[in-house]
């Protein structure tokens, strides 16, 4: 209904990958906390990152509704998987809005994952307060010396390159941050351990240590003192990815639960055929499919270069919030089995939980919506 032909095409072709490798692969990958590589090469010749990167800088050319509908259905599949895809999504963004045509050079090799990348932001004192961020680069002839320190860094542990936000100005607060292009191989670079998480065990997670790490004139992108601004920038899009990762989270757990009701038998009949049980999975199907339709409209807001904000903050905090419920619904569904590792509602559970947190946790979106409200009005 809401999709073109081409979005379609995009969707059956990740939902065929999916089934196909990520699914089987799922269980195994929790269990290891593995860095899929594999998957994510061949996700890359299959045009599955960078996604709303220009033709003409190398990249598929989709719109955000795209973006949605691929992160929907990588997420039904693993959610760590789509969110190596939302990662990538949003460094791929900076670059092309941002980036300078040298820069923008890396753009083919962090679509076909032959480099790695690392969104570096969160620090000890600055998670939701990006303001508290401590992480500076001091000018030092043409180049630039980075010192700090970032943790719960996504890629952390395996990354190539890390863009990192720093303060270039002390005194102008959040106008006094810059975005480094920094080589984490670079000689004062040093990695923390991989944290161990409660779900998407897949997708790396750790700190980083800058200590006299010299950058180049090349590696600032964009204008200096303009850092927090174009994160910002980027925000929107990056709430509608999570949206549809939560969203897809909750469609495999409905899936699940919908085949497990019509096989397991209790007291002589499938437990389908019990009122209770079909409340939980209507519950599930009514609320997963008005989440889908906030992040479509988030999404096409966006590809329409409407104010978006608002309706993507909406979209983030509803599906986070309904995947963390519905799943649980799922296990319900699944009774005892549903609370044992090697049951997929047992993961999807706990995969669930960050999309509340991550990308602005769901009580930001909340003070968003409300302020957004009370200076524009409720008019949608």
């Amino acid at each position: 209904m809401f999709l073109n032909e081409t979005q379609e095409e995009v969707r059956a072709t990740t939902r065929s990958f999916v089934n196909a490798v990520v699914r089987p692969a799922a269980e195994a990958l929790d269990r290891e906390e593995r860095f899929p590589a594999e998957i994510y090469e061949e996700m890359g010749k299959l045009g599955l990152f960078g996604i709303a990167v220009p033709e003409e800088l190398g990249g598929p050319g989709f719109d955000t509704l795209t973006y949605a509908v691929v992160m929907e259905e990588l997420s039904r599949g693993y959610a760590s998987v789509a969110d190596q895809c939302g990662l990538v999504e949003l460094i791929t963004t900076l670059l092309v809005r941002h980036g300078t045509p040298e820069q923008q050079k890396l753009l083919p090799s962090i679509m076909s994952m032959q480099q790695k990348v690392a969104y570096c932001i969160t620090e000890p004192e600055a998670g939701t307060d990006v303001s508290g961020i401590r992480t500076t680069a001091v000018k030092d002839g043409e180049g630039w010396v980075l010192n700090g320190g970032k943790i719960w860094i996504h890629n952390a542990p395996v990354a190539d390159l890390g863009f990192v936000l720093a303060r270039t100005d002390k005194e102008a607060g959040n106008r006094g941050m810059s975005i480094f292009i920094v080589d984490l191989h670079a000689k004062g670079v040093e990695r923390g351990p991989k944290e161990h998480k409660m779900g998407q065990r897949a997708s790396q997670v750790g700190a980083l240590d800058f200590q006299d790490v010299r950058l180049g004139p090349n590696a600032l992108l964009g204008e200096m003192n303009r850092g927090f601004h174009m994160m910002m920038s980027v925000l929107d899009k990056g709430r509608v990815g999570i949206a549809s990762l939560a969203v897809g989270i909750a469609q495999a757990g409905l899936e699940a639960a919908v085949e497990y009701a019509g096989t397991r038998k209790q007291f002589g009949k499938h437990i389908s055929e019990f009122q209770g049980v079909q409340w939980l999975l209507a519950d599930m199907a009514k609320d997963i499919e008005a989440a889908r339709l906030l992040v479509y409209a988030a999404a096409m807001k966006i590809d329409h270069g409407l104010d978006a904000t608002r309706s993507c903050s909406m979209a983030k905090c509803f599906a986070g919030d309904m995947a963390v419920a519905r799943t649980a619904d799922a296990v319900q569904v699944f009774g005892g089995s549903g609370y044992i590792r090697g049951f997929e509602v047992e993961r999807l559970y706990r995969d669930a939980k960050i999309t509340q947190i991550y990308e602005g946790t769901n009580q930001i979106q909340r003070m968003i919506i409300a302020r957004e409200l009370l200076k524009k009005g409720a008019t949608a």
